[in-house]
């Protein structure tokens, strides 16, 4: 489902600080599983997401989704395939927007649209329905500013949001490093009920080994 063939990639190359991230590498995981990565700081696991994800180009190498190459796609091309929920919980949000205006420019990720057009009323009940399943109550705060949300909030939404499309591959960055360990626990529980009810391939960065297993 996910193949990486050679892949290389360095940093600050022909200096005296340059560092070889990956050489050669190669990885296949197949449809439908969940693949935990582990490892120290600095050996390229966000790397390694950012190049999949179109945000690092790297010197040579292949990605390749459900048998097709990506590696012409631009960033926002491969966004229309792949969801991603970052270490931080404001990354994956516009905390300036609502909860609504949020969700709204989600669904229409890699769509063109207009400002007229991005938040439709009928499109309200079908947003409360996937917020109510996050039993959080956001379902009640769809004109809410993302910003007046607590952290556990903001990452849940950016969890919904990045599945909501039912992305071909999932990437998790450490998506519950910055939070106290009883929301962890609670995004963990509905990451793993998202995975499971949708079948997404996942890929998740931790430092917890049980949260990989």
């Amino acid at each position: 489902m996910l193949e990486i063939k050679n892949l290389s990639k360095s940093f600050n190359m022909g200096t005296d600080n340059e560092v070889r991230i990956f050489s050669d590498f190669n990885l296949v995981i197949n449809k439908g599983e969940c693949t935990g990565i582990l490892g120290a700081n600095g050996c390229g696991k966000s790397t390694l997401f950012n190049i999949i994800s179109g945000v690092v180009t790297p010197e040579r190498g292949e990605i390749i989704l459900n048998g097709e190459s990506i590696n012409k796609l631009k960033e926002n091309e491969r966004a229309r395939y792949i969801g991603r929920v970052y270490q931080n919980p404001s990354t994956g949000v516009s905390p300036s927007l609502t909860i609504l205006e949020n969700i709204s420019l989600s669904d229409k990720k890699c769509r063109k649209f207009t400002l007229r057009k991005l938040i439709r009323k009928n499109k309200a009940d079908e947003y409360r329905e996937l917020l109510k399943t996050l039993d959080l109550g956001l379902e009640n705060k769809l004109d809410t500013e993302v910003k007046y949300l607590s952290g556990g909030q903001r990452q849940s939404l950016s969890l919904l949001m990045a599945t909501m499309n039912k992305p071909e591959l999932l990437l998790l960055d450490e998506h519950t490093a910055a939070l106290d360990p009883k929301t962890s626990r609670l995004i963990m529980e509905k990451t793993q009920e998202l995975i499971k009810t949708q079948s997404i391939t996942t890929m998740m960065i931790s430092h917890n080994v049980k949260d990989t297993v």
